[in-house]
């Protein structure tokens, strides 16, 4: 049987001081924290209120810590699937609540159904004056008309390959796909993170002719350790996304067959 504790310490925290103390360590090697309130989908107003409080408790947690880290939201957290308005004033109180602090938010992407939600409701972040950062999939075929809306909006994007249900699923495609995205955001000179542990897209990312201060390479905890380490040491921006809480389970379901997925075509994550 599949020992489902060891799976979750590899991948996730327990609560928000486990989290903040994994954060400063790594900050001690040059790499940046991004926290993550794990949680389900909120089908209910109480629900909602206590995962925006949650998420708002967490900036302050940050700053009263003095750690380098962001704060990533998924938007079925706090409300995107019971209702949306109630989510976007949610996601405005806690954009302003990082911008006053001077903290990073992330918004993180989900499946199709929330994918035009997601950046809207990023773009209207963004319009009252609270930066934020949106995930882009680049399995998905309306991704390069979405990157360059966020261009022309001037927003700071994590491009991914995507890890829920996708238009494309070769491997190879995606990865094209994802290159295409950052070679067109290089271009673009904003600065934006690259999410991946495929060694081939890493190597070729560091050859890129691009200012280091533009480009961040972004990965998941549990995975790459050497790679991290590696980059920081080169004086290159790394992030590492960090979850905690208890409701992880989904989670962990999706990290072990994503590896699951790379034994089956013969391929393995950056070390």
């Amino acid at each position: 049987m599949q020992n489902t504790r060891y799976d979750a310490d590899r991948w996730l925290l327990p609560d928000r001081r486990a989290a903040v103390e994994w954060c400063r360590e790594r900050n001690r090697h040059g790499i940046k924290g991004v926290l993550d309130v794990l949680g389900k989908y909120s089908l209910d107003a109480g629900q909602v209120d206590r995962m925006s409080r949650a998420v708002v408790s967490t900036i302050g947690d940050i700053e009263r810590n003095s750690i380098n880290a962001s704060v990533s939201v998924k938007l079925s957290t706090i409300g995107a699937a019971y209702d949306r308005d109630m989510c976007r004033r949610k996601a405005l109180n806690i954009c302003n609540a990082g911008a006053r602090r001077r903290r990073g938010i992330e918004l993180d992407m989900e499946g199709k159904s929330l994918v035009g939600f997601t950046i809207h409701t990023a773009i209207e972040c963004l319009g009252e004056g609270t930066p934020v950062t949106l995930t882009l999939q680049a399995y998905l075929d309306r991704t390069p008309a979405d990157v360059e809306k966020a261009i022309q909006r001037g927003l700071r994007v994590r491009l991914v390959k995507g890890t829920y249900l996708g238009d494309v699923s070769d491997f190879s495609e995606v990865a094209r796909r994802l290159k295409e995205s950052v070679e067109r955001y290089s271009q673009a000179g904003l600065p934006f993170c690259l999410g991946t542990h495929d060694p081939q897209i890493i190597a070729w990312a560091r050859e890129l002719q691009i200012d280091r201060r533009l480009l961040e390479f972004g990965f998941l905890k549990g995975l790459a350790d050497q790679t991290m380490l590696a980059l920081a040491s080169e004086g290159r921006q790394v992030a590492e996304y960090m979850p905690f809480g208890r409701e992880g389970e989904a989670y962990v379901l999706r990290r072990t067959a994503y590896l699951r997925m790379l034994a089956g075509i013969g391929r393995a994550p950056a070390p």
